[in-house]
């Protein structure tokens, strides 16, 4: 599971999701300025710019028992997780229970958090129009189809 962590303080070398754009898989951050930081996603191949105060970006923190892909394809279970300087080491075993370790920059770009659970869990949630404009679409669906000119 991904832990949620509003990013304040960016480090180059960080890893993170776009809450505005999750299709955009796991970004990391390029450079950071006074006012403005820089993130590639490697998943799409673009690069934003955002206003270090303002940046919908949520830091990717996996917990003890994840199971974690590096960019070789590299599956690990993460046995531990430890912070150097800002960045992340998971270390962990493989399916063969050989001990490796994972630097936080060598996580695979197109992780996507697609299952309504994990959105759920980590507070990417839609905006309730779009709740209500659903909602309202199966009302008007169960309506006509219990129309008498239904046919």
């Amino acid at each position: 599971m991904i832990t949620r962590r509003m990013m304040a303080d960016f480090i180059p070398g960080q890893r993170c999701i776009s809450d505005a754009e999750l299709q955009m898989g796991l970004g990391t951050v390029l450079a950071v300025e006074q006012r403005t930081l820089s993130v590639l996603f490697l998943a799409t191949g673009e690069t934003r710019t955002y206003a270090r105060e303002t940046a919908p970006l949520t830091r990717v923190l996996f917990s003890v028992g994840d199971v974690i892909t590096s960019h070789e394809g590299k599956n690990l279970t993460v046995n531990e997780v430890s912070e150097n300087h800002g960045l992340i080491t998971y270390s962990g075993t493989d399916s063969s229970g050989v001990a490796h370790q994972i630097e936080e920059a060598e996580l695979d770009n197109f992780i996507q958090l697609n299952r309504p659970s994990e959105r759920l869990f980590n507070g990417q949630i839609d905006k309730d129009n779009w709740f209500e404009l659903r909602y309202q679409t199966l009302l008007h669906k169960n309506r006509n189809a219990r129309s008498d000119l239904y046919g």
